[in-house]
């Protein structure tokens, strides 16, 4: 039974590029998730194979949470906690996580016929306790590497090798990653039938964020702690934000390559996706590095996304229950029944000539409405911990 404390030399010091980075994030996941109808390809998601800075948004989170787990638990570790209490912290977040997920899937009106059990912070919860566990189990770098090794090549043999009951072998007897036919979109059908993710074609055929692609998910975690690991080492800050860019274009260059068998695709989180978000994300952590731990930019344009990144998840549950609300205030306007968003559009934003631009005008005014609450919480000290 893991009990007994383990023994940590010195506290992990606050890594403030972190905080920036996740904060860049979370502002760009709450502008893409509410674009006002964007026809901007970059500001929407790819339809199913291909790669847009929208399919960026998501793994680049789970990168980050993936850094942040090395620097929380050494923390916790500094301060004496036993690998028992870590282990329970983790569970008992992971919990939360997922019911979090699922009021955010079903608010407002709860529908049990058709809620929905996958999603975003449910994806999360799944990552963070798996590469939790790893690292309480062995903090050393090598078993992360060889997880992330054996979960992408593992993952690839299960979609391109084994058949799809009903439909064949994929490359086979079914095109390879069809939309329908394929063991992702298989086996969530028969977990949970009419459940499945209702925004998308066929939206009982498959799910964005499925259970056999959390596979894939935990790898881009897996990605961060490996990032997280070589960030506490006592290299040089120069040292430490080269090699990071150094990773990222080795990253990017193996997806890349990858992704000529493997094609790109954010639905079935491929493992070639993995690579090259991952390069991205590396990219970014790269220029947060390099800007705020070496440069010393600490104060002006990084403190609005201090903010954002210091409560994450209660600007991200913000974002996502905002719209349930104003989505249901009807009132008729000009003969017309309508609610506050599209009220809103159709008499504010309808003066900007240009759709793309006005849509962008709107995501970005409905990223300031959400940094709202979060400012009022950073000024007050709270910060929401799961």
């Amino acid at each position: 039974m893991m009990t007994g404390p383990l023994h940590s030399p010195e506290r992990a010091p606050r890594l403030l590029s972190l905080d920036v980075a996740r904060g860049i994030t979370i502002a760009f996941m709450i502008m893409v998730n509410n674009n006002g109808g964007s026809p901007w390809r970059f500001m929407n998601h790819a339809t199913w194979n291909g790669l847009t800075a929208t399919d960026l948004v998501f793994p680049t989170f789970v990168f980050v949470m993936g850094i942040s787990v090395v620097f929380a638990i050494e923390t916790r570790l500094a301060r004496g906690a036993t690998r028992g209490q870590l282990v329970r912290h983790t569970v008992q977040r992971a919990v939360i996580l997922c019911l979090l997920g699922i009021v955010v899937n079903s608010f407002p009106f709860f529908a049990l016929d058709h809620m929905r059990f996958y999603g975003v912070l449910q994806r999360i919860a799944v990552c963070y306790l798996a590469v939790s566990l790893l690292y309480l189990w062995d903090r050393r770098a090598w078993p992360m590497a060889a997880a992330l090794v054996v979960a992408l090549l593992g993952y690839w043999v299960l979609l391109r090798w084994v058949p799809v009951p009903g439909a064949g072998v994929p490359g086979r007897d079914v095109a390879f990653m069809d939309v329908r036919q394929n063991l992702v979109s298989w086996t969530d059908r028969q977990l949970f039938p009419y459940h499945l993710y209702r925004d998308v074609p066929d939206h009982n055929v498959r799910d964005p964020e499925g259970l056999l692609s959390d596979l894939p998910a935990i790898g881009t975690a897996l990605m961060g702690v490996l990032t997280g690991v070589w960030l506490r080492t006592r290299r040089s800050i120069p040292a430490k934000a080269g090699w990071l860019a150094a990773a990222a274009v080795g990253s990017l260059a193996l997806g890349y390559l990858w992704s000529l068998w493997f094609p790109l695709n954010k639905n079935l989180w491929t493992s070639s996706y993995v690579l090259v978000a991952g390069g991205y994300s590396l990219v970014l952590m790269t220029l947060t590095f390099w800007a705020v731990e070496q440069r010393g930019w600490r104060t002006g344009w990084t403190w609005i996304w201090l903010v954002f990144g210091s409560n994450a998840i209660a600007a991200y549950m913000f974002s996502e229950l905002l719209p349930g609300v104003l989505h249901n205030v009807h009132f008729v306007s000009g003969g017309k029944r309508t609610d506050v968003i599209d009220f809103v559009l159709d008499h504010v934003f309808v003066h900007i000539a240009d759709p793309g631009w006005a849509a962008l005008a709107y995501s970005v005014s409905f990223t300031a409405i959400c940094f709202v609450p979060v400012w009022m919480m950073y000024r007050r000290g709270i910060f929401l911990k799961v």
